[in-house]
């Protein structure tokens, strides 16, 4: 366990580095890059990208392949977080233990900080070292997860279902969309950057998915349990608005084991494939699905 946590921190250092180096100050527009940069560098488990690092190496291929990538799908996991934020989404004050981004600079910095990191996230994947044809499949998986049919298809269900009870049906169609669209888009694209059978980019899209639901529910828990000091922003505020949360729906004690089986799943679908290593993965999904942050 200590080698695959030094393995975690090793991988969240370099996104760190790589993403520090992005959006070079220019005095016309200053303000623009300083909030893009004051959200992409607040921190966070780095999930995304060091699971798409992950999945280019248990395919056979190298982390460093799928750092560019992986960079890219945290912009645009950024900019979902600036805009959920806003006022006319979820209207939080706090995100990764500070203010959010419109609280610092306006909305209307903060809704162009999110437009530029959303497609600043496309050319950053482009300039990725793989063959052109790798390139354009990952550009199609990450558009289509970030999109109409992916992440904003579950934004606009999640903001729809504020307004009446969700039966776990549509919870679960929510945030198969709004959580694990992208941390599918994450692993696959690893998976096709590393060099990937057809089997495996599959068997990573369903790995996943159970992790997205696995992730979402430990979070409807938090929500509950968790203190702000651990999770950088306020707790209970599913519960004050009304939301129908995996909680709300099935309790504490019982949401601990759906997580364990969608852990399970998730777990099933790595073994279904021939993939060169997967200890690193399996370390992850143990440490989401246990994390009190």
């Amino acid at each position: 366990m200590a080698d695959f946590h030094s393995e975690l921190k090793r991988k969240q250092e370099r996104v760190e580095e790589f993403l520090r180096a992005q959006f070079a100050d220019e005095p016309s527009y200053a303000v623009l890059l300083e909030a893009m940069r004051y959200s992409l560098l607040a921190g966070g488990k780095r999930l995304r990208p060091v699971l798409c690092m992950a999945f280019s190496e248990a395919v056979g291929g190298t982390a460093e392949a799928a750092l560019q990538a992986g960079a890219a799908i945290e912009m645009v996991h950024t900019y979902s977080l600036i805009h959920d934020d806003l006022p006319c989404m979820d209207d939080d004050d706090y995100r990764r233990g500070r203010l959010s981004n419109h609280k610092v600079y306006g909305e209307a910095v903060a809704t162009l900080a999110g437009d530029a990191l959303l497609t600043a996230a496309f050319g950053c994947l482009a300039g990725a070292d793989a063959p052109p044809e790798r390139i354009v499949r990952c550009t199609a998986i990450l558009a289509g997860a970030a999109g109409e049919n992916g992440m904003v298809a579950g934004q606009i269900l999640d903001l729809e279902g504020e307004k009446r009870a969700l039966s776990e049906a549509e919870l679960r169609e929510v945030h198969l969309h709004k959580t694990s669209d992208m941390i599918r888009a994450a692993c696959q694209i690893g998976a096709v950057l590393g060099g990937g059978t057809e089997e495996q980019v599959e068997a990573a899209g369903r790995f996943a998915q159970s992790l997205g639901v696995a992730f979402q529910i430990r979070d409807d828990v938090l929500d509950c349990v968790g203190t702000q000091e651990e999770l950088g922003k306020p707790i209970g505020s599913d519960k004050a608005s009304g939301k129908t949360t995996f909680v709300t729906l099935f309790g504490v004690e019982e949401c601990g084991r759906l997580v364990q089986r969608e852990a399970e799943c998730a777990l099933a679908a790595l073994r279904s494939a021939d993939f060169a290593r997967t200890e690193f993965i399996e370390y992850i999904t143990q440490s989401l699905t246990t994390r009190r942050s």
